[in-house]
């Protein structure tokens, strides 16, 4: 008599669907091709772990390698031991190549900032020299909800309340992928439990010190306690329909700005009326765009306000310098240079 096939476990299965379901997009997209390398953020907590699982057992049914980068903050005693177990996990799940980067975690933009981006520099320079064209993190649905309850009391405007992405394309260096983010973090500790791997617990997840913390232990907890259940998705599902309307708002800009925008040697310059003919959240769309494209300088929301008061309440002021950038309205244009 035949055994009946074991069970999957359904948080093991649900980890798994995410990710074939991302890297068939990605394929679908062009983001990768049959052969390429996907390369997993792997810290060796759970969610990192769950993705690094499920992407070792996805990646070749669709004709996909699967490596690992694995990096060491230096912010912890103990911090190299730690990348070093997370290393031999990925190497024991499969992947190939597995490579781990100490990095050296600067003060600027807070302590989380500059983490993320010591972390974001290093995935991407492994990834580069890999020549891996896709990188998955193992952000999840609860990540999503604090990224969208942070920028809601930081009073951040749409672009940031959309939160993260799926997948998305960048100017320079591999795309990110996102598969967990339909997830709950619980999912991915009975995925790891299920599947006989033990986690690491980074300790200053549970440190108050960090915004991002007390969101998590305490505001979203308080808020669920009070309104019911369902807050994060509720949030989640907020940024998903504002990264919709971004994406729409993106998409008419970039179809206008080649009526608006006159190129020249010295930079780049934007009519003035059909500034004005336009919302307000279009118009700063056009400015920011201008800019980006032209400089590689992404302006912050106060910068654009202050461009677009040389469209809608000019009164003869002089240049705003912005970093690198030189903004000066010329009779019914305004235009961009290069700061000298």
């Amino acid at each position: 008599m035949i055994s009946p096939r074991p069970r999957l476990d359904p948080a093991v299965a649900a980890t798994r669907l995410a990710v074939r379901t991302l890297l068939a997009q990605a394929l679908a997209d062009g983001v990768v091709r049959s052969g390429d390398l996907v390369t997993v953020a792997l810290s060796g907590g759970p969610d990192s772990l769950a993705l690094a699982a499920a992407t070792a057992f996805e990646a070749p049914k669709q004709d996909l390698r699967a490596g690992a980068v694995v990096v060491d903050h230096a912010l912890q005693a103990g911090s190299e031991a730690v990348a070093s177990r997370a290393s031999r996990q990925a190497a024991a799940l499969g992947l190939d190549p597995v490579t781990v980067r100490r990095v050296a975690v600067g003060p600027d933009g807070g302590p989380e900032g500059a983490a993320r981006e010591a972390r974001h520099a290093a995935v991407t320079d492994v990834a580069s020299a890999t020549g891996s064209p896709l990188v998955l993190f193992g952000h999840t649905l609860d990540d999503q909800a604090e990224t969208v309850l942070l920028g809601l009391l930081r009073g951040s405007g749409p672009d940031a309340l959309s939160g993260m992405p799926p997948l998305a394309r960048r100017t320079a260096g591999p795309a990110y992928g996102r598969p967990l983010l339909g997830l709950r973090r619980h999912v991915t500790r009975q995925a790891c439990a299920a599947a006989g791997l033990v986690p690491w617990d980074d300790p200053q997840n549970d440190d108050p010190a960090y915004a991002r913390v007390r969101v998590r232990r305490s505001l979203l907890p308080t808020l669920e306690r009070e309104l019911g259940p369902g807050v994060p998705e509720a949030l989640a599902r907020t940024a998903e329909q504002l990264r919709e309307d971004a994406a729409a708002l993106d998409h008419f800009a970039e179809e206008m700005a080649e009526d608006l925008a006159e190129h020249s040697e010295a930079g780049i310059s934007l009519s003035v009326p059909e500034l004005l003919a336009n919302p307000p959240a279009l118009r700063q769309r056009l400015v920011r765009l201008a800019v980006e494209s032209e400089f590689g300088v992404t302006l912050s929301r106060v910068q654009t306000l202050e461009v677009c008061r040389l469209v809608t309440d000019w009164s003869g002021q002089g240049p705003i310098d912005l970093p690198g950038v030189r903004a000066t309205r010329e009779g019914e244009r305004v235009a961009f240079t290069a700061a000298s």
